[in-house]
């Protein structure tokens, strides 16, 4: 990619700011750590929010591992450009998508760059992407605290606020409570954590069975004084979904973990209109 003038970089930055002031609310949606879920709830989380009326974008901004095109059945389609900018692929009349997996025609090709090559990229996705007029983007992000989680919250103006995803182990509330520490640390707002995998209901006998332990989640917004949006069970059948790209808050509508999934979108609604300026 090749250097930008001066000149050039504050023209983008005025897009940038143009851009992003068209859209009511950014959230970015992230984990301490790896597995848990987080691509699967931040799908459903905009897919729910488009369902209900609202016109939302989601930006996948995980560099080497994107998995928002294959999770909304998108996998087969291209970004193109516009006098416009890029334009975003339509998902339903009501949700845009953008990701880095919808730049390559081979899935398997591998991305290997280093930080600041990652920010550039990011920065572009803000900055040249057509979103239009948007009720929410939805910010998808890798694991961790690292480049592009610390490029979305320094380059979006006035970002919302931050979800924390996680599960019950230990080890993965003890990551979820660096990022929650990660985001105060930059002055984003905690819209609340979302504890993913807490428990399972046995199709047989009807009983809950903690497969990897239950509470640590709700445990750790209540040590750090953020909200809890809620709890979501291990359920086979989100698997199917996202494999199939079919999200299980639309397909799978009728089920008790939909209903937990679109519960913490009202509460997440609720949050923002609260801290509405």
């Amino acid at each position: 990619m090749q250097a930008m003038t001066e000149q050039e970089r504050m023209a983008q930055d005025r897009r940038l700011k143009e851009r992003m002031s068209r859209i009511k609310h950014k959230i970015i949606v992230i984990s301490g750590k790896g597995g848990v879920g987080k691509t699967t709830v931040a799908v459903n989380l905009a897919y729910g929010l488009a369902l209900k009326g609202n016109r939302v974008g989601i930006l996948d901004v995980d560099i080497h591992g994107p998995n928002v095109a294959k999770m909304l059945g998108i996998e087969d389609k291209r970004l193109a450009g516009s006098e416009s900018g890029i334009e975003p692929v339509q998902v339903l009349p009501d949700l845009k998508a953008v990701s880095l997996a919808l730049l390559f025609e081979n899935k398997d090709q591998p991305v290997i760059w280093r930080g600041p090559l990652k920010m550039m990229t990011i920065k572009q996705f803000l900055a040249d992407v057509n979103w239009g007029e948007l009720d929410y983007l939805m910010v998808d992000s890798p694991p961790g605290t690292g480049d592009e989680p610390l490029s979305v919250c320094q380059l979006i103006p006035d970002i919302d606020g931050a979800i924390i995803v996680t599960t019950p182990q230990d080890v993965a509330i003890l990551d979820s409570r660096k990022s929650v520490l990660f985001a105060k640390e930059l002055e984003v707002p905690i819209v609340g954590i979302i504890e993913n995998m807490g428990g399972f209901i046995c199709p047989h006998c009807k009983k809950e069975i903690d497969l990897f332990g239950t509470g640590g989640g709700e445990k750790s917004a209540q040590d750090l004084k953020v909200p809890f949006l809620g709890r979501i069970p291990v359920e086979p059948e989100m698997v199917k979904s996202g494999d199939s790209g079919r999200p299980f808050v639309h397909f799978r509508n009728k089920t008790t973990t939909a209903n937990i999934i679109n519960g913490m979108i009202d509460k997440i609604r609720e949050y923002l209109k609260r801290n509405e300026s």
